[in-house]
């Protein structure tokens, strides 16, 4: 397997796919890497190298006691970036891994980069507080942290079967092969890292990274996510990044990576081409 080890000790597993620009993904919460092949296959077909690591934790990496956090995730990713010495590089980040990317820029810049995309991503910061009033109050994160302890195999069943897919809606075609592979990537990952991973992802204020974003960035969020709510995330982001594109996905939930990955795909590319 690839991987690194970071200054820690801590071994990082990535994935490094085809020639051309580098186009790093970040994935989101309990998952790994694996979350990205319906893109990286994409994008590696069409001339981009791609590059996806489990993040510490999570997946094929090292399981941590400590530094489940977002400066540690961006300081891991920045190792990353500088032992593969990646440059003009594009980094995408889904979720938590948005939270991951807007964290990085904020602590390292953006010497390195070329453009930057968020998905459905976590950032300017998900908790409600009283100047963040459209967020969600730190009972629900309670809740995914009592069933993370109680039962996290049942918890990420649920996920996946209800609002991560958006199982839970009229009409929707998730399929078992989506659930499944959802839970079995929650699974893999180490108990104690996906538990702090809540916090993490959850009660970061990212506004004063999304400051330092002095590069192209396209943000995509569906208008129906269960899980980041549109209004306190992609919308509010699109505000404080300087002339970032937005683009809604009408009815699209939180994983649209997978429900919608043939769109996503060619918004990708063409940004990419821009």
């Amino acid at each position: 397997m690839s991987t690194i080890i970071l200054k820690d000790g801590t071994h990082m597993y990535y994935k490094d796919w085809g020639k051309g620009q580098p186009v790093v993904f970040s994935h989101g919460w309990p998952l790994n890497s694996d979350s990205w092949e319906a893109q990286m296959m994409f994008l590696a077909s069409e001339g981009y190298r791609c590059i996806a690591h489990d993040r510490r934790g999570h997946g094929r990496s090292s399981q941590p006691w400590t530094g489940n956090d977002m400066d540690t995730y961006a300081d891991d990713l920045s190792q990353l970036i500088e032992a593969l010495d990646l440059k003009d590089a594009v980094l995408v980040g889904f979720s938590a891994g948005g939270g991951e990317v807007a964290r990085y820029i904020g602590r390292h810049g953006t010497k390195r980069l070329a453009k930057v995309t968020l998905i459905s991503a976590v950032p300017p910061l998900m908790l409600k507080t009283p100047t963040n009033p459209g967020g969600l109050p730190i009972e629900e994160f309670d809740k995914i942290r009592l069933g993370s302890l109680e039962d996290r195999s049942q918890l990420y069943k649920d996920l996946a079967a209800g609002p991560f897919f958006g199982a839970n809606r009229r009409g929707s075609k998730v399929s078992r092969g989506m659930i499944d592979s959802f839970w079995l990537q929650g699974m893999i990952a180490g108990h104690k890292n996906t538990y702090d991973c809540i916090k993490a992802f959850s009660e970061t204020d990212f506004t004063e990274d999304l400051k330092r974003f002095d590069i192209p960035t396209l943000i995509i969020h569906g208008d129906d996510d269960q899980i980041v709510p549109i209004g306190s995330a992609a919308l509010s982001s699109s505000k404080i990044v300087k002339n970032a594109i937005l683009k809604i996905y009408a009815g699209a939930p939180h994983g649209l990576a997978y429900t919608h990955r043939d769109r996503l795909n060619s918004d990708l590319l063409a940004f990419l081409k821009l």
